[in-house]
């Protein structure tokens, strides 16, 4: 099956040698998005052994325009997208171990996966609560990751190597807060794909161990705007810093998981539970009790008092349709508690 390959292993810098270290790795991917889907998709078809795909949400017709990994039945049947990825990669690389998992990566049970080796991690998050908490992770496992963003035609990308370089907090304490989401101002395929582009290839010189590759500085570009520049950010990287500093105390570890928080960029709020829900059974009985509500093993939907609702086999409820989180509790506590 090397053969596939060959294309790849023609390239100097991986050649066969590399090739056969690539298929030993395994590769968190965080975020099953635009830039998680198109980094898992480039990914798996370069021969990466093992990719463990995490994201907490469904395939939505809004999705398909820029999420290459999805497909129409995919938003018809709002499968996971961790599930539709695992399924679509399946059909790419059939040597590629794919694990998915439909959670949260703030639910507690999250940072367990990082008992097992990891090689590297993908940045595919739409949220910075998110990302200084991978950046926690990553600091203190000492794993390398990608960090990845993008909204409208621009984009950004910077490579985090623990102990080597600027953590994420060192670097965003420096950098301008953007408010801007694709939920608001839009999004272009070509921007994700640029973003996707810089993410895998730095991925593949760390998984080959080209550490001399490795390119230091944060790009960041607008593709319509013909922009593109590079940041050198080394002389960031603070001894003081709480996750990456000589003192460090890893604060996104320390803090307690909001239950319940409205979703970057999207007239949604979400409530975490501990205890998770018998999907099938709650089908049944709503579909007794005359609610409309369809799904899968992973997921229901309904209607209820003008917003849908998603209820997650893991514990967790989608109201879409309000960013009010007092509301959005209230109908958990008037119908699911």
């Amino acid at each position: 099956m090397m053969e596939r390959y060959s294309r790849q292993m023609l390239f100097s810098p991986i050649g066969e040698k590399g090739q056969r270290v690539i298929q030993q790795k395994h590769v968190l991917i965080v975020g099953a998005g635009a830039l998680g889907s198109a980094n898992a998709d480039m990914l798996a078809r370069a021969g990466v052994g093992r990719l463990t795909i995490v994201d907490r949400d469904y395939v939505d017709w809004t999705n398909l325009q820029r999420q290459q990994l999805y497909s129409e039945e995919d938003a018809d049947n709002r499968w996971p997208k961790a599930v539709a990825a695992k399924r679509r990669l399946a059909s790419v690389n059939h040597d590629v171990h794919v694990e998915a998992l439909v959670m949260d990566a703030q639910d507690e049970s999250f940072a367990s996966l990082f008992e097992q080796q990891i090689d590297l991690i993908i940045d595919g998050t739409d949220n910075f609560e998110t990302r200084f908490l991978l950046n926690d992770l990553a600091q203190k496992y000492r794993i390398p990751w990608i960090y990845g963003a993008c909204v409208g035609s621009y984009g950004l990308s910077f490579t985090i190597i623990p102990e080597q370089t600027p953590c994420f907090r060192c670097v965003m304490n420096h950098l301008p807060s953007y408010h801007l989401t694709c939920d608001n101002v839009g999004i272009i395929s070509p921007a994700v794909q640029m973003v996707a582009a810089y993410q895998t290839t730095e991925a593949l010189k760390i998984l080959v161990g080209d550490v001399r590759a490795i390119r230091r500085s944060l790009v960041i570009f607008d593709v319509w705007q013909n922009e593109h520049r590079f940041l050198q950010v080394h002389k960031l990287k603070n001894e003081h810093c709480p996750s990456c500093g000589t003192d460090r105390i890893y604060p996104a570890l320390r803090s307690e998981r909001a239950k319940t928080s409205v979703l970057c960029g999207r007239d949604t709020v979400q409530i975490r539970h501990t205890h998770p829900f018998h999907i099938t059974n709650m089908m049944e009985q709503m579909k007794a009790n005359g609610q409309q509500v369809h799904g899968n093993e992973y997921l229901l939907m309904t209607q209820l008092e003008g917003h849908r609702v998603v209820l997650f086999a893991d514990g967790r409820m989608l109201v879409h349709g309000t960013k009010d989180a007092t509301f959005a509790r209230s109908l958990y506590q008037k119908y699911f508690s």
